[in-house]
Formats: C-alpha cells, sequence, structure tokens
C-alpha cells in the first residue's frame, strides 16, 4: 500500500512537517525505556525509520524504577516510556517532563519455563518441591516484579516460595535468566514471552484481577520537550501502526 494512503502515518508525517520544519537537520533522540519493550520498541523504531530515516534514535532499556532515579539526577534522556504510569507521574510532579503522562498500553505477566510446560502450571504450582528456583523481576524498582509479587500474595503463595525466588535486574534480565536455565520457571512480560526467540515455549497467562494493572506510560521529558523529533516520535505512538505492533506483542490498548 502506498505510504499516503495510511492514514496513521499520514498523520505522522504532517506532524513531523509541522514541528522539524525550522529545523536544517534532525537531532537524534535518546530513549529511556522499560525492557518489557525490547522487541516491541526495536520494531516501533524501524516503522518510525521508514518515514524519517534521517534520524538518530538511541533506546537504553532498563527497569522504570531506576531510569526514573536517573532521570532525577540528570540522565539526558528525551522520552521515557516507563512499565508503570507511577514513575512518569513521580517526574511530572517534580517539573521534569514537558508533557503529561500518557497511557501506552497495559501490560500483562505470564509464567514461562525453557524445560517445563508453563501451560501446565498455575501460580500454586510453584509451590511443588520438584521447582527449586523462580525467576522474578526485583520487586522494588521493576513494575513486573511488583505485579508478580502481588499475584503470589493474592493466591497465598508468596511466603511458601520465598526460598526459591531469584531476582532479575529487570523483566528482560529475569526472562534472560529462566531462558538459560539459571530458574525453572519465571514469572515474565507476555511481550517477552511472545518473542519468536521465546515463542517456541508455551506460558501460562496470569489473571490480572489478581495484581494491579500494569498501566504504563510515558513522558517527554524536560530535555526532550527542546527536541521536536522527540515530540513527534511520542505523536507516532498514537498511530493504528504502532498500535497494531503493540498488540502483536501482548499488550493492551487501552479505548
Amino acid at each position: 500500500m502506498p505510504l499516503f494512503e495510511k492514514p496513521g502515518r499520514l498523520l505522522v508525517i504532517l506532524t513531523l512537517l509541522l514541528l522539524t520544519s525550522a529545523l536544517h537537520a534532525s537531532e537524534p533522540i535518546r530513549i529511556a525505556a522499560a525492557s518489557d519493550l525490547r522487541y516491541a520498541l526495536d520494531d516501533i523504531v524501524n516503522l518510525y525509520r521508514e518515514v524519517r530515516p534521517d534520524v538518530a534514535i538511541e533506546v537504553i532499556y532498563g527497569s522504570s524504577g531506576k531510569m526514573t532515579t536517573q532521570i532525577v539526577n540528570g540522565a539526558p534522556y528525551d522520552i521515557f516510556f516507563s512499565a508503570d504510569i507511577a514513575f512518569p507521574q513521580q517526574l511530572r510532579n517534580k517539573g521534569l517532563t514537558t508533557t503529561e503522562p500518557a497511557v501506552y498500553a497495559i501490560g500483562r505477566i505470564v509464567i514461562w519455563s525453557n524445560t517445563l510446560n508453563a501451560t501446565d502450571l498455575t501460580l500454586e504450582d510453584l509451590t511443588s518441591e520438584a521447582i527449586t528456583r523462580i525467576a522474578i523481576a526485583q520487586p522494588s524498582h521493576a513494575p513486573y516484579g511488583l505485579r508478580a509479587k502481588e499475584a503470589m500474595q493474592s493466591t497465598g503463595v508468596w511466603d511458601a516460595v520465598q526460598s526459591k525466588l531469584v531476582f532479575g535486574e529487570n523483566i528482560a534480565h529475569t526472562a534472560q535468566m529462566t531462558e538459560s536455565g539459571a530458574a525453572q520457571v519465571g514469572i515474565i512480560a507476555l511481550s517477552l514471552a511472545k518473542f519468536p526467540d521465546l515463542a517456541g515455549h508455551d506460558h501460562y497467562l496470569i489473571d490480572d484481577t489478581l495484581h494491579n494493572p500494569l498501566t504504563q506510560g510515558y513522558v517527554v521529558t524536560r530535555r526532550g520537550g527542546n527536541k521536536p523529533e522527540a515530540l513527534a516520535f511520542a505523536a507516532f505512538m498514537a498511530t493504528d501502526e504502532v498500535h497494531d505492533v503493540m498488540t502483536r506483542y501482548g499488550f493492551v490498548i487501552p479505548e
């Protein structure tokens, strides 16, 4: 289909023209992103480069809590994609953002294993003596880890599995630990379980009523507000094409 027959891209192109008409050259944009977005956002950046191939984009993935601390301490990020909208809201309250926090998706958590059939596993099964190591992201700074903890608390297994838990620095690290066999089972992001390298193994989708919603949000930082390309990329996140990518990786797009 020709480029200009895609209304989502047409909107973005018009936005880009308005935002960048005064610039002679595009400025690089630096994005801090929660690690559950590692594959989805890579695809989205590639889509954006089809429209703006001259734009330099750097994406750094990590835990939302730690990246929030980095931005508070002056880290040079232009856009922040968090796995929990509470972190962008904290930055907004401190006067460190140009835009209001906006929801871009709702995340889900799953039980995944490289060695076991996870479709047959429930949270209650994690108390089994046959399972000795369970990976989750560190709840103190990783939203996906906190939601895993909440789900296990809701089902009454949290105390029983304490001696089995191993903690990933972020949710991507947690998935890597489980894939490598460092843990038999991991509670990871559905978006990572759907990546082809992991999708060869089935997963068990955890009931989202067992934990607080993974309402994911983003902001353009105060630094990014001086970069038209950062504002343009933020506008790109509202297009149908981006929503299609997010849906493909298991995210829920809010109405």
